[in-house]
């Protein structure tokens, strides 16, 4: 039986192929072509993966989308060439393998070459076949047939339903078989598809025989079909076979003879069916008169539908013992392999016997395997799943404790991280604010014990300029102190934001004369307004001026040389006033644009100042539904810029 499967792949495989092209059986790149015929010659050896390799990378290069396609029908034919010898595959191969055939599948109908989709599960069912595993090779080419029917796929339903006759052939199962043969049939009778109509039908006239009773009108019928469309000499030989059997049964022993001997004779006739000669041998003994032994006939002749001929044969020429003989010893070999045969089939020896007692009692029993089959499956179903239901609460269980102390320790982490801050915090300021009140009360010390000295000690325009430093330490110190007290109102929530017409320009020109003192040498401010009109608008004029006077303080800090501008605009931000301190200074790195606005925060620990005042200015105008923010695009030194909306938050009250 393996030789006809193998031959009827050859025949379903050469379907594949295209007219023959000018250099080439595949019609693809000559270059390509070469390469895949040394990639097959490779296939299960050492050396496989290079020669694929350069199939794949030739087939892209020319663009030649069936090479392609064919590099990856060698990937699946070298998966299972190297299984090809394995006696039992594990789900490992069988993982790679399906992998394998997945790939070809879908690259076959990304390319347009849906032949191969269909190819991929004829090398697979194949490798099935060949480890035994029969079953799941049929299940495979079923699939693919429901696959072509579902899709309208003329070209798979006729290649699908081609082999799948081979396989319920096997198995006897004719009733099935004739399904498929028709179906075959009926697309070969419907089609223009050359690849199809290049194909002789008279296999499967010659099979649809088969499926009718032994000596009917359309068995014979199917006959005369067969050798009308015979073609290729090996659908003669097959064409013969059936002839004589005709006469046989016929009891045309002229005719008989002359078809036997041409099939006798012919050294091809074997690969049709090994069984034959012996069958013809037995048809010689029977018509000559000699004994015909039952039990070597049904050894020896594999086919059951070669039997039933036999057996039909020998009612003919009367020997009626010998056909029941044939017909109860074949029953009593299929009993022990129903599977293997359909029903249709089984009823039908029956039918011959007489013997529907037995048909009752093997049906009853496979209803009783059947019960208890069922039986066990439901206790094995019920018994894993209330396993499963176990396992799933405990792991269900064990997650949420899982989850549970994982976020227990991520907000211990969470805590441990914030007090670890706020100590390394409350140390930089503690330390940071020595500094800095030293600093400004050294100098007022300082310079007043100067002044406590007798008169005559310094000129009356030192003296002043003593007591300028005084009064300028004097305002650090407080700048200091109140920045502290802010910081700790808003943490309080005991800061208050109160609304009331401010004028813009004014409330610019007054945070410049507040800051101008704290100007370095050299350096100039200067304020550059949008319009020089008046423009009011409702907004916490205090407020405003402290964040001014802030970011400008700053900008004095850390300008040495050029100038300080504060701008102030209506059209930058439409609906907001958008006031911009601008200076030449040293500038803020980019990555550093926001840290800044944080507490503490200082990029210059030699600069004066606790690290609050930006920090102070954002809230501040975030309590007024505006914003603080640094202008990176800015970059011959810093722009801050404030910007605040025309009308308070709805969310604010005034105080």
């Amino acid at each position: 039986m393996k030789k006809i499967i193998a031959a009827v792949w050859v025949i379903l495989a050469a379907t594949l192929l295209p007219l023959r092209a000018q250099n080439n059986p595949y019609d693809i790149d000559d270059e390509c072509y070469a390469l895949f015929m040394e990639a097959e010659q490779m296939e299960g050896k050492f050396g496989f993966e290079k020669s694929a390799s350069n199939l794949l990378k030739a087939a892209i290069a020319k663009e030649d989308t069936k090479a392609q396609t064919l590099y990856y029908v060698v990937r699946l034919k070298n998966e299972t060439a190297l299984r090809k010898h394995q006696r039992v595959i594990s789900e490992k191969d069988d993982e790679e393998v399906l992998g394998a055939m997945e790939s070809l599948k879908n690259i076959s109908m990304t390319l347009g070459f849906p032949q191969y989709y269909y190819y991929a599960y004829e090398l697979v069912q194949n490798y099935y076949y060949s480890h035994g595993q029969k079953s799941l090779a049929m299940r495979l080419l079923e699939e693919a047939h429901d696959y072509a029917i579902k899709h309208k796929d003329k070209f798979g339903v006729w290649y699908t339903s081609r082999y799948l006759v081979a396989l319920y052939r096997e198995r006897e199962d004719y009733l099935t078989c004739k399904t498929y043969v028709l179906q075959a049939l009926a697309q070969y009778n419907n089609t223009d598809d050359p690849i199809i109509k290049r194909q002789s039908p008279c296999r499967l006239y010659c099979d649809l025989s088969d499926t009718y009773p032994v000596g009917s009108d359309s068995m014979y019928l199917c006959i005369d079909k067969a050798a009308a469309t015979a073609v290729l000499h090996m659908d003669s030989l097959r064409v013969g076979f059936y002839r004589a059997v005709q006469c046989a049964l016929q009891k045309d022993t002229t005719g008989y003879k002359n078809y036997s001997a041409y099939c006798k004779n012919d050294a091809s006739f074997e690969r049709l069916r090994a069984c034959r000669p012996a069958f013809f041998e037995s048809i010689d003994r029977l018509i000559s008169g000699k004994p015909v032994d039952p039990s070597q006939v049904v050894d020896t002749l594999i086919s059951s539908r070669n039997v039933k001929f036999l057996a039909n044969i020998a009612e003919i020429y009367g020997n009626g013992d010998l056909a029941f003989e044939l017909e109860k010893r074949l029953v009593n070999r299929l009993d022990g392999n129903l599977s293997k045969v359909g029903m249709a089939n089984l009823a039908e020896m029956n039918a011959h016997l007489g013997n529907l007692a037995l048909h009752e009692t093997i049906v009853e029993q496979e209803r009783e395997q059947a019960r208890s089959t069922t039986i066990i499956r439901i206790v094995v179903i019920a018994l894993l799943v209330i396993a499963l239901l176990g396992l799933t609460l405990q792991l269900l269980q064990t997650r949420k404790k899982k989850k549970r102390d994982e976020e227990m320790i991520a907000t211990l982490q969470e805590a441990n991280e914030k007090v670890r801050l706020a100590d390394a915090a409350k140390t930089r300021f503690v330390q940071n604010m020595s500094h800095e009140v030293r600093t400004p009360l050294n100098a007022i010390v300082g310079f007043s014990q100067l002044l406590s000295l007798p008169d005559g000690s310094f000129p009356e325009e030192e003296k002043e300029e003593f007591a300028s430093h005084i009064v300028n330490n004097t305002k650090m110190l407080t700048m200091l102190l109140d920045d502290i007290l802010n910081a700790s109102a808003m943490d309080s929530g005991g800061y208050r934001i109160t609304y009331e017409q401010g004028e813009m320009n004014y409330m610019a020109e007054a945070a410049i004369s507040s800051a101008e003192h704290r100007l370095q040498p050299g350096v100039v401010m200067k304020f550059a307004p949008e319009h020089t009109e008046p423009f009011t608008f409702t907004t916490d004029p205090r407020r405003v001026q402290q964040i001014l006077i802030n970011l400008l303080t700053n900008a004095c800090k850390h300008t040495e040389t050029g100038e300080i501008t504060l701008s102030c605009s209506l059209s930058a931000n439409p609906g907001f006033v958008t006031y911009a301190v601008t200076d030449t200074g040293c500038g803020v790195p980019a990555d550093q644009a926001e840290a800044i606005f944080e507490r503490f925060t200082k990029l210059n620990d030699f600069v004066q100042g606790t690290g609050l005042g930006l920090s102070i200015c954002r809230e501040i105008a975030t309590k007024m539904g505006g914003r603080v923010f640094l202008d990176t695009s800015y970059t011959d030194g810093a722009r801050f810029c404030l910007v605040l909306p025309l009308e308070p938050p709805k969310t604010q009250t005034d105080d």
